[in-house]
């Protein structure tokens, strides 16, 4: 069942992914202003770090599946709504409900996974989940651009809720006799964390930090990318190669025999390598003006980036009892969030040039490596 998990993990994603570039044009078309376009844009990831919040703290409660349920049927309606939409607040409303509703999916879906893997195993079992992850950011944008172009943007998000309720009834079907023969166990784990404890558990901040700081890059990314490679002369479609190498490496890494390295070296050491590498990545970018030479170094991100997701996974399992790692996944997703409009809003206030964003965020990358092996040695 192990598997399903991951499909649904892939499709929770895909429907993130899916939005990116139809949400702006969508909500031009709806006469929103610039303004609220951008509420429109920011309005998921704001709902979705509240709804990761809340399903962290339900899963633990209640089990993951009967919140992993209530996150895929509810997710489905929301975008069943966005037919509905004729004006911009009208969409707000909507891209809140969405955002919160589909914050319950992720936590509950790799707490369930999380609980059903071997500890010995937890490093594949979690380069495999993101290697669903990466497939999803290579797909979902790709695919939503080239329907919505020939159809609509309410075409695009139709299909996704289908999906989500066609995931919601095979969930009722082939989870349910795993949640039956796991709930003796779920009710007699009392153990318990208080917030304050939970945020000085060094595992956990590492896997907390490594999330954000994961996420910040690629909102960098997301951001500056585009912006350099028009600067260089060449078009969006260039952008899009650049950012699918990245994913297609760390696809690699993910799913052959290499990921046999997440189960024998300590995560915090590749956590360190991942993101040291991401670093100088990132600051390589903001040097290069050769097409060329930019696909190597996103290659080398893509290992960075493949490395850096297992690893602070990894550390949350190990961090946690599955009494409380249902909250865990709520704050460590809220991260991933937080990171995205962090990354994106801080180089944009500041004013920077793509070559300045990719050279602070290069910096903070091999500071925050560097912090997460002395902290470990001390």
């Amino acid at each position: 069942m192990r598997l399903f998990v991951y499909i649904i993990i892939f499709f929770s994603f895909f429907d993130l992914f899916t939005q990116l570039p139809i949400m702006s044009p969508y909500a031009n078309k709806l006469g929103a202003t610039p303004f609220i376009t951008g509420l429109v844009v920011g309005m998921y990831s704001f709902a979705n770090t509240i709804g990761n919040v809340i399903s962290g703290f339900l899963t633990d409660k209640k089990g993951p599946f009967y919140i992993l349920l209530f996150g895929l049927f509810a997710t489905s309606g929301a975008l069943f709504l966005y037919q509905f939409v004729t004006e911009p607040l009208g969409l707000l409303f909507i891209r809140f409900i969405h955002g919160l509703v589909a914050g319950f999916i992720v936590p509950a879906a790799f707490t369930f996974s999380a609980n059903q893997t071997a500890s010995d195993n937890r490093g594949k079992g979690v380069a495999l989940s993101g290697a669903f992850v990466g497939l999803a950011a290579i797909v979902g944008p790709a695919m939503s651009g080239i329907i919505a172009s020939k159809k609509s943007e309410v075409f695009v998000l139709s299909i996704t809720a289908s999906i989500m309720l066609l995931l919601s009834v095979l969930s009722v079907i082939l989870l349910r006799s795993i949640t039956n023969h796991k709930k003796t166990m779920i009710a007699k784990s009392t153990a318990t964390i208080s917030i304050r404890n939970f945020f000085q558990e060094a595992g956990l901040v590492k896997a907390f930090a490594g999330a954000f700081f994961l996420m910040f890059s690629q909102g960098v990314l997301a951001y500056m990318l585009p912006l350099k490679i028009l600067h260089l002369g060449f078009d969006s479609k260039t952008s899009g190669l650049l950012l699918s190498i990245f994913g297609l490496v760390a696809i690699l890494i993910f799913i052959l025999p290499t990921n046999r390295i997440f189960d024998r070296v300590k995560p915090v050491k590749t956590l360190a390598f991942g993101m040291a590498l991401m670093g100088i990545s990132m600051l390589l970018l903001g040097q290069t003006e050769i097409l060329f030479l930019m696909f190597i170094w996103m290659g080398f991100y893509g290992v960075g980036f493949a490395f850096l997701f297992p690893s602070i996974n990894s550390l949350l399992i190990d961090s946690t009892d599955s009494s409380y790692r249902g909250k865990a996944y709520g704050y460590f997703y809220a991260f991933f969030s937080i990171g995205v409009v962090a990354g994106s809003g801080l180089t944009g206030y500041l004013e920077l040039t793509a070559n300045d964003g990719f050279f602070l965020t290069g910096i903070i990358l091999l500071i925050t490596s560097g912090l997460s092996i002395l902290i470990n040695k001390k």
